[in-house]
């Protein structure tokens, strides 16, 4: 009897963390089926995608230290305090958590030689941080709170990847020519601009009042939109890291 009884709420359990794990998967497989030349082993992706969930639990420790400090020194009913915790303190908490086990785990690796392997790394690891993320916020809260995630924050999850991918590739390339300094620019840019967007990205989610649910809305459109694009792009002019990118555009 108590195994009959248990059998539906485990079932219900395992419908929501599949509900949880799809659009990851989806989205993984869609980005990584794009690379044309030489695709990635099984084996990397995988240790990304843990990767991924390892950094969400660095940016746990992280959002909670630093949060707590914000609480302290600046009032919650501050209109600057949604800006510095978004921004200053999840954004980059979780943005330079996936880039330093990104860096760690492929910035050395051989098979790191087609441009378009960063852009595969970095949604690699962002969508292991979301695989993670959304299993704990779908057994929580509910079915529901998985078909809002699975059109907004995992796909969101995966543009701030790819546009960490894009500028992580350009630093690799520039590192294999030899330009030391352009190379640090483009890895700079590879956490600053991600954190930029996921910044802005839950700052707009959290505003109430229907002119930022429209400003919401037309943002992810747009942060979608730009994201797709660039993978296309980066998939098309694909190219071994032994010749600038500017001789491929």
């Amino acid at each position: 009897m108590f195994f009959w009884m248990m059998s539906p709420i485990l079932t219900y359990r395992w419908i929501l963390i599949a509900a949880a794990v799809f659009p990851a998967i989806f989205l993984l497989i869609k980005v990584y089926r794009a690379d044309k030349i030489e695709r990635e082993s099984p084996y990397l992706i995988g240790r990304l995608v843990i990767g991924g969930i390892i950094a969400t639990f660095f940016a746990l420790i992280s959002e909670r230290l630093f949060g707590a400090l914000l609480s302290a020194m600046v009032p919650t009913t501050s209109p600057s305090y949604n800006v510095i915790l978004y921004f200053g303190v999840v954004a980059i908490s979780e943005e330079l958590s996936k880039f330093l086990l990104l860096k760690r785990r492929t910035w050395n690796n051989s098979e790191f030689n087609c441009l378009y392997d960063g852009v595969v790394y970095a949604t690699a690891v962002s969508l292991g941080f979301a695989l993670w993320e959304n299993i704990s916020y779908v057994t929580m809260y509910g079915f529901s709170v998985a078909l809002v995630r699975a059109v907004t924050a995992v796909p969101g999850h995966a543009c701030f990847g790819v546009f960490m991918g894009v500028f992580y590739s350009l630093a690799k390339s520039n590192d294999y020519l030899g330009n030391r300094q352009q190379s640090g620019f483009f890895n700079a840019l590879a956490v600053v601009v991600p954190v930029l967007l996921h910044g802005a990205y839950d700052y707009l989610a959290s505003m109430d009042g229907q002119d930022f649910s429209w400003t919401f809305i037309i943002f992810v459109l747009a942060l979608f939109a730009v994201a797709f694009l660039l993978v296309n792009r980066m998939s098309k002019n694909d190219h071994y890291l032994s010749r600038p990118w500017r001789q491929y555009r």
